[in-house]
């Protein structure tokens, strides 16, 4: 489909960036197409058959180094692919993460983060490239720390339809240490006290703490500013 609406905008327009190609060796009056693979098909499909082209003189391993950089400042990657990109360009083509941030014109951040994504197990990393997670919830779930937990987590996410900030409270729900003076007799928290805190935090988008003292307690609901407390609030009331 997007094909079919930049070929539209071919015939329209005219082709408005240039294909950019290379000449192999030994490769005589033939190119060899380096980044544009999906304007040279749009071309084809309005039915043009010659294109404004740049030729590069770049050894096959700078070619597909530019290939990969124009993937990445493609606007339909999903994270994942986003970050295996990042990836290769780090290990196959020697960049260190600030070199790489500039020469991409993106937040060192970005390129961090990007990165951790490759650490959730294939089964979450598969869920973010279909859509039924955000890179927000992914990096929520990275602070679970073990796969098998990951996992779990991931699919409560789901079946909840947990937001990103309710995600990270279920996370950190399971991964803090029990504070002291908290349960009964300072142990984990049971399933039920984990559970409640969970859907709490589902309906209010914000961490909750159940703090159960034998049937007694308190629920701590932390805000960051005045305007995440008029939130709270507006969703109690």
């Amino acid at each position: 489909q997007k094909i079919e609406e930049l070929a539209t905008s071919i015939r329209e327009h005219g082709l408005v960036e240039p294909l950019v190609v290379r000449r192999p060796p030994g490769g005589g009056d033939k190119f060899e197409l380096i980044a544009g693979e999906r304007r040279w098909r749009a071309l084809q499909k309005a039915g043009m058959r010659e294109a404004l082209v740049v030729v590069k003189d770049v050894s096959a391993k700078d070619a597909f180094e530019l290939a990969l950089i124009e993937n990445v400042q493609r606007e339909d990657l999903n994270p994942i692919e986003l970050a295996e990109a990042f990836d290769r360009l780090v290990k196959e083509h020697g960049y260190t993460q600030e070199a790489l941030a500039e020469r991409l014109g993106k937040d060192r951040t970005t390129i961090t983060n990007g990165l951790r994504l490759l650490k959730l197990p294939a089964r979450v990393r598969a869920k973010v490239v279909v859509g039924e997670l955000t890179e927000g919830h992914a990096r929520a779930l990275l602070g679970a720390g073990e796969t098998s937990l990951i996992e779990e987590l991931a699919e409560r996410a789901l079946r909840g339809q947990l937001s990103v900030r309710a995600t990270e409270a279920l996370v950190r729900s399971r991964v803090q240490p029990k504070k002291k003076g908290g349960g009964a007799g300072g142990g984990d928290k049971s399933a039920s006290v984990r559970d409640l805190e969970a859907r709490l935090a589902r309906g209010l988008g914000t961490k909750v703490e159940v703090r159960d003292r034998g049937n007694k307690g308190e629920i701590a609901i932390p805000y960051a500013d005045l305007d995440a407390l008029d939130r709270i609030i507006d969703k109690i009331l």
